[in-house]
């Protein structure tokens, strides 16, 4: 699968088998993160990995979000909010969960570009899951949580989740959604 190729069949899933994903599968996606490009070549990222009981202990935490999404029911509506809260009390049935920490900074120019460059990073983990036949949701870190997030995920004071990655293998066929065409101006 050549990388066009995988960016066009990337999606979230958001439905996972309960098959355990191999700990060589899970450092080849941190190696193809960590070739992400960051500014200043400062890669500011760290991946803290949830598996086993810590994976439990994080479903734990994210599924206390639950209480929270009545504030989003105008938005949801009522279907809407029923998936959400299903989806964040079993995050999927995801058998790896990753937080990404970046460094903490007061500095908005600084802020901008380590969150950016993580997300890079993010990318390429989510591309480089097709090819390991596995499928992965990045989701910002419930905020109702983060402090019990960073207790379970172990991240120093000096760090802040950026997002929570959901990784597996997919329980329904990938079916890319179809995206936006009207993306760009050129001028000239």
């Amino acid at each position: 699968m050549d990388v066009v190729e995988a960016i066009h069949q990337r999606h979230s899933v958001r439905a996972f088998t309960s098959e355990r994903v191999g700990r060589e599968v899970i450092e080849r996606l941190m190696s193809a993160a960590a070739a992400a490009p960051s500014a200043q070549n400062s890669q500011p990222w760290h991946f803290h990995i949830a598996v086993g009981r810590t994976r439990r202990n994080v479903g734990e935490i994210v599924s206390l979000t639950t209480v929270h999404l009545s504030e989003y029911i105008d938005m949801l509506g009522p279907e809407g909010l029923k998936s959400a809260e299903k989806f964040y009390a079993e995050l999927g049935g995801a058998p790896v969960v990753i937080a990404v920490s970046v460094p903490k900074s007061q500095d908005d120019a600084t802020r901008t570009k380590e969150y950016l460059s993580a997300g890079a990073a993010i990318e390429n983990l989510l591309l480089a899951a097709l090819p390991e036949g596995l499928g992965a949701c990045n989701i910002t870190a419930p905020h109702w949580v983060l402090d019990e997030l960073h207790k379970a995920f172990r991240v120093p004071e000096d760090r802040e989740i950026a997002s929570l990655i959901l990784v597996g293998h997919p329980a329904e066929p990938p079916l890319a959604p179809e995206h936006r065409e009207d993306v760009a101006t050129i001028l000239e």
